[in-house]
């Protein structure tokens, strides 16, 4: 294996911890970091690594975290007892091949990039450490050093001297080593220590002895070694994912009134000239064509948003597409199936699914629309229902090209208004409206003389 082939490589995980301090019944790499789990977010920065395999150990919380993963094509092995690091990775060797490097992450780290965990593996040859360098190490491993800078050991705190731990660089766990001597270093741990646990630091002075040169490679961000073993934790790295994915949006040109509120957990790809306002949530896939408008306090998930569209504030979308120069809200919501064609206006309080709005129509006011195909043109006045649900099934509603639909309209599926029909504001329509015709359906209305409104009897 040469320096710069890494292809034979294996990724261990360690995702056996309980989180105690999360005060929680769900097992801490299950947490979500910007909508996905901790763990989640380690399985896909390995991933592009592509390794040979990756092996997650697992222990608190039964199976909840191989069955949360159950479709991300690694392995899983139970940790029980938890006996400290060392101990974990020793139950994922069974699992790798004596060859090729061994890569160690940890479930709770979400945030190490790529391009670090690529320099840890760029010495397969030999022990190379990830550590970083903190204004405050409280809390974290020290690397021991001697005076030429060479490695010595690493030392846990509880562990350290006073003047170990006035040591500013820190362990961060994430080690890279050859297979076939990280099994023989985990065979001689030994549990000396005020823990009694059986540490994968100590695989350290075990490759010095050997006579390795330990390599170091040191973190660019301190974000990238944190880890989360509190529900502050986590509100912190969320928000530091958060302004990092912001600043790389706005350097494609994306304008957002501020970076500090804006939530993506899952995908935004935007063209140019995008226009985000402020608390908008992204869940999902979300694509956003050029030139799109969306305003404050929107919710967008698994969306594809034409060029030239407005989102006015307030509004939901939900697995829905619209084309061209669309406008939507404030406070409408799409709900999955809902389909848009170019320049159709959908505006407040307005909920559609699992509709097809053709090209140029509008729902501008308190409509709810379901199981309906709407062509070109149509005009659907305010408080217009799709009465779509019988109790038991639904049924589809057909508004054909140049319609026109009064204000208070119910249609009550399944129906067909005709190319170019008009239906008279208030009508309940149970039966097809024949195309090019005004179709009504109102009681007659009656005046009655000298009614008097009734008052109300004074209690003696």
């Amino acid at each position: 294996m040469t320096e710069s082939d890494i292809s034979d490589l294996n990724v261990v995980i360690l995702a056996a911890g309980k989180g105690t301090r999360m005060y929680s019944s769900l097992p801490k790499v299950l947490h979500a970091l910007a909508g996905k789990p901790l763990l989640g977010h380690v399985i896909d920065t390995a991933k592009t690594l592509n390794p040979a395999r990756i092996v997650v150990v697992y222990g608190h919380g039964g199976d909840q975290v191989p069955d949360a993963f159950a479709k991300a094509g690694v392995q899983f092995v139970k940790q029980e007892p938890q006996l400290g690091t060392g101990h974990a990775v020793q139950q994922a060797m069974p699992l790798l091949p004596a060859s090729g490097l061994t890569l160690i992450l940890y479930g709770d780290v979400p945030l190490t990039r790529p391009e670090t965990l690529t320099a840890v593996c760029r010495h397969p040859s030999t022990l190379t450490v990830l550590t970083a360098h903190l204004a405050n190490s409280t809390g974290y491993g020290r690397i021991i050093r001697d005076v030429s800078g060479k490695f010595l050991r690493m030392v846990e705190e509880k562990d350290a001297t006073a003047e170990e731990k006035a040591v500013r660089e820190i362990n961060t766990g994430i080690v890279a080593a050859p297979t076939a001597m990280l099994i023989d270093w985990l065979k001689a741990l030994r549990n000396n220590n005020v823990q009694k646990e059986y540490y994968l630091t100590d695989i350290v002075p075990q490759a010095v002895a050997a006579g390795l040169t330990v390599q170091s490679v040191n973190a660019a961000n301190e974000w990238e070694i944190a880890g989360v073993n509190s529900r502050t934790q986590l509100a912190e790295l969320e928000r530091r994912y958060q302004l990092e994915y912001a600043e790389k949006l706005m350097a494609r040109g994306v304008t957002l009134r501020d970076p500090a509120r804006i939530d993506i957990r899952g995908e935004l790809v935007c063209g140019q000239d995008v226009e985000i306002d402020v608390n908008c949530v992204f869940e999902g896939r979300v694509t956003l064509g050029d030139g799109v408008r969306i305003g404050a306090h929107c919710v967008l998930k698994d969306a594809d948003i034409g060029a030239g569209t407005v989102v006015a504030p307030m509004s939901h979308i939900d697995s829905a597409r619209c084309a061209a120069d669309c406008r939507i809200g404030p406070y409408a919501r799409l709900r999955p199936g809902a389909v848009l064609g170019a320049h159709a206006h959908v505006g407040n309080f307005v909920e559609m699914k699992k509709v097809e709005l053709g090209e140029g129509s509008k729902v501008n006011h308190l409509t709810y629309l379901g199981d309906a195909t709407i062509g070109r043109n149509v005009n659907v006045g305010a408080g217009t229902i799709t009465c779509n649900y019988d109790g038991v099934n639904k049924f589809r509603t057909v508004i054909e090209d140049d319609a026109f639909i009064g204000s208070d309209t119910q249609l009550v599926a399944p129906v067909t208004v005709g190319r170019g029909a008009t239906l008279g504001a208030g009508t309940t329509l149970t039966k097809d409206a024949p195309a090019g015709e005004l179709t009504i359906s109102r009681a007659k209305q009656t005046t009655i003389v000298g009614w008097k409104r009734p008052t109300k009897k004074k209690v003696t």
